[in-house]
């Protein structure tokens, strides 16, 4: 078992670990009490992710467990080298003060960032994300997070740690071997077919949610919509929540409200020219933390 603790002060900006797990930009973190997505306070809750074998060191899924206590941030996971993947799934390097200030001047943007300082964006495991957002389609952020935990434990691997069961996000093989009826079983419904489909074409080699990375944003976006129930929306998903692109701005909406309400000029009438524009506005290289302070603000009116 690795174990260990670090004060949440030594990340530049902070930490709320709450709101950067429970903000809508990922879905395949749970929490041990049952409780995530319903607002309920998280202090010393622990929370779970399972690494898939394809991200580990001994091939095989691996358990990592995360939770603020007080002024710390404290870990216990199956996985070596634990802090390291905590730094990189909550971007726990990344230095806040720097991008709010590289952030243009705005009383919406700055109201967001105000209201959730510490909101870190996530860097899930690309398959688990690709999937996530392909189920997003007009429901509620707990809907989904339910939808991705029905998946884990139908057909994700189990994995004991410390006495406890926990299960992995299902592989690409075996999403592909699911039968529709059994993924609208899970609630799916009509997205089922678009599951099995990019699963399959994940594990046949066809396609991968990391061909995108090293393209051009754009292109990188084009890129991702190659799978089935992909449109250019769940590719900005994907690639801001999982590929690193920081600039990538999901038109979802609540940032179409943002933009009818405070941005009339970044409607462009199209995806593309509209999210130019936005992205502008937003500032571009830092625009989707931007885009996710909004996106969280709006959603809970704090």
């Amino acid at each position: 078992m690795d174990t260990g603790s670090r004060p949440i002060a030594a990340f530049d900006g902070g930490l709320d670990l709450q709101t950067t797990l429970e903000s809508g930009q990922s879905y395949l973190w749970r929490r041990e009490d049952g409780r995530m997505y319903d607002d309920a306070p998280a202090e010393g809750a622990w929370y779970y992710t399972v690494l898939p074998a394809t991200a580990t060191e001994t091939n095989e899924p691996e358990v990592l467990r995360v939770r603020s206590v007080g002024d710390r941030l404290e870990w216990a996971a199956s996985t070596p080298n634990a802090y390291e993947r905590l730094e990189a799934l909550l971007r726990l390097d990344d230095d806040l003060d720097a991008i709010f200030e590289a952030t243009p001047d705005d009383p919406l943007v700055t109201s967001a960032y105000d209201a959730h300082r510490g909101l870190r964006l996530v860097c899930d495991p690309p398959f688990g994300t690709l999937i996530s957002f392909i189920c997003s389609a007009q429901m509620r952020v707990s809907r989904i997070h339910d939808m991705q935990a029905a998946l884990a434990d139908a057909y994700g691997e189990t994995v004991v740690f410390d006495g406890t069961e926990y299960t992995a996000f299902p592989t690409p093989s075996a999403l592909a071997a699911a039968s529709e009826d059994a993924l609208r079983d899970l609630s799916l419904g009509y997205r089922a077919p678009y599951v099995q489909r990019t699963a399959e074409m994940v594990a046949n080699g066809d396609a991968h949610p990391t061909d995108a990375v090293g393209l051009a944003y754009e292109a990188a976006r084009e890129s991702l919509t190659r799978f089935v129930g992909v449109g250019e929306k769940v590719a900005d998903c994907v690639l801001l929540f999982s590929l690193g692109y920081l600039e990538a701005v999901p038109l979802d909406t609540w940032i179409r409200t943002a933009i009818e309400d405070h941005y009339p000029d970044c409607a462009r009438g199209n995806y593309a020219d509209t999210s130019r524009a936005i992205r502008r506005q937003f500032g571009n290289e830092y625009a989707g933390y931007t885009q996710t302070y909004v996106f969280h603000h709006l959603r809970t009116g704090d």
